[in-house]
């Protein structure tokens, strides 16, 4: 994905704060798959973002369907509509859903869909914003010291929580939430572009 550039570098708009949010999103998600070994280690490149190194797949079926799901995310986010960003990792033989990792997101105080109209900005410096952001993307790498193995073969969804007045394409389709039986959570640090605020967990399946 490209990169993000603000103009005078405090003012974030609505827009802007989409893509900042959905770039995230996308980094994030390369991460934790690359961190739970979803796929091979060699099916990754290493790209510097954030001040860090991080591993971005070069699988490109993965690509696409990444890159489709956030493009509809950064519309929805820039329409106010979006609620949560869950992905969750099944085992593919069981059925069982045994991680999952929700990014909940909200709209500042005083925003909305009619900020674009207004033109109201928010006022939070952009390195600060990715020096939030950067502190999240470690705690994800972080995360597999005490995250049980996952020792089967794991597939992933991605699960949009919006609005019901959100416009939905014909192409996406209602799911169950996958949630886990007998799970631990571990929150996540959060980071705010000043116009929107994400907060996350990864719940995980406890053996008893």
């Amino acid at each position: 994905m490209a990169g993000t550039k603000q103009e005078n570098g405090s003012c974030i708009t609505l827009k802007g704060s989409a893509q900042l949010v959905s770039e995230f999103f996308y980094y994030g998600i390369n991460s934790i798959l690359f961190q739970r070994g979803i796929y091979p280690p060699d099916s990754f490149t290493s790209k510097q973002h954030y001040g860090l190194t991080l591993c971005i797949t070069t699988d490109n079926g993965v690509k696409d369907y990444l890159n489709n799901v956030l493009a509809q995310i950064k519309d929805w986010l820039e329409a106010g509509e979006v609620q949560r960003l869950v992905l969750v990792m099944t085992n593919v033989d069981t059925k069982e859903v045994v991680e999952r990792w929700d990014f909940n997101v909200q709209l500042e105080h005083g925003f909305g869909p009619q900020s674009i109209k207004e033109g109201k900005v928010g006022n939070k410096d952009l390195k600060l914003i990715q020096r939030e952001m950067r502190a999240v993307m470690c705690q994800i790498t972080a995360c597999v010291t005490f995250l049980p193995l996952l020792d089967c073969t794991c597939s992933f969804d991605l699960l949009v929580y919006t609005h019901e007045s959100a416009d939905v394409p014909d192409k996406w389709a209602e799911s169950a939430p996958c949630f886990i039986s007998n799970s631990q959570e571990v929150r996540l640090r959060s980071f705010s572009t000043s116009v929107h605020k994400v907060d996350g967990c990864v719940s995980y399946k406890v053996d008893v």
